[in-house]
């Protein structure tokens, strides 16, 4: 009588009678058992809080008409030009910032480690109390800035978050500079391991200064600061804590990015299937930006 097969990732073709000891491997008795007990957790974990909220938040999201309705929507399409700008802006100018500020805190001495130490603070610290201190801060009538700018200067400072692109500019400098200390650090790791006999080639070459960050330094960082740029994108398309804490969505909800507007039209409005709709329509340039940086990071190696 011929036995049972099964086929296993791989292409293999093994009996069932023998299938449990394929997945059992080279574990056995109470090794086995262990293994079991950690591993299933962790699945269970997973099944629940990942694979489960994803297939259900993109069937609620699956009706066509709940598109028509969100592109309708003239809160939508501004809030769609807030999210090009937010990421336009937060990504490019932030890493920017931190790969000039990683060449800067490259310089020796104690003065630049505590410049250091002060600048990772705002990272270091919690980001809801950060964001809701801005908030108060910038308030228009009685915030901290315009106190000081009336104080110092006799300076009516204006309503920082009354007006779109004020607000919108404020949420993004607030963005930058929360997480802008992360990624200068990461730079500055990358700068730190890029071998000293290269640079000393360098300057014995005459490439000092200007010419040796374009010639030298950068090309050895350019993959490296390829996949931040698509990390930091991914991570501030999924970013709702800055608007929601800085500006709250305001004026009139102009200053929404979709994170945001999903949580809105969700919670405040009581239409979970649009914000769901809101939140999966950032999906045509999420999978994308996914696929980019799997490919990156598998096909080519970051140089250090």
């Amino acid at each position: 009588m011929s036995s049972t097969t099964v086929y296993v990732p791989g292409g293999s073709v093994i009996p069932r009678r023998t299938l449990f000891r394929y997945w059992q491997g080279s574990l056995r008795g109470s090794e086995f058992t262990w293994a079991v007990a950690f591993v299933v957790p962790y699945i269970a974990v997973f099944l629940a809080f990942v694979v489960y909220p994803v297939f259900y938040g993109a069937w609620m999201g699956s009706s066509v008409q709940l598109y028509r309705d969100l592109f309708a929507d003239p809160i939508y399409r501004s809030t769609v030009v807030n999210t090009l700008l937010f990421l336009a802006f937060g990504v490019n100018l932030k890493l920017f910032l931190a790969l000039m500020l990683s060449g800067f805190f490259m310089h020796p001495g104690w003065p630049t480690k505590v410049l250091l130490m002060i600048f990772v603070l705002p990272w270091a610290v919690p980001a809801l109390p950060t964001f809701i201190s801005i908030h108060w801060m910038l308030n228009g009538e009685w915030g901290l800035l315009n106190n000081v700018l009336y104080a110092l200067f006799g300076v009516e400072g204006p309503s920082w978050l009354n007006t779109r692109w004020l607000a919108l500019g404020t949420a993004i400098f607030s963005h930058i500079w929360k997480w802008l200390p992360f990624w200068t650090v990461i730079l500055l790791a990358g700068r730190m391991s890029i071998p000293h006999e290269i640079m000393d080639a360098a300057k014995v070459d005459g490439a000092t200064g200007l010419r040796s960050f374009i010639h030298v330094t950068f090309p050895l960082l350019a993959n490296l600061y390829l996949v931040l740029t698509l990390l930091a994108t991914i991570f501030l398309l999924g970013d709702f804590n800055t608007v929601t804490f800085v500006t709250g969505g305001g004026p009139a909800n102009s200053t929404h990015v979709l994170a945001t507007l999903g949580i809105r039209d969700a919670y405040d409005m009581g239409h979970p299937e649009l914000g769901m709709a809101a939140v999966l329509s950032a999906l045509p340039l999420m999978i994308p930006l996914v696929i980019v940086l799997m490919r990156k990071l598998r096909t080519t190696e970051v140089q250090l």
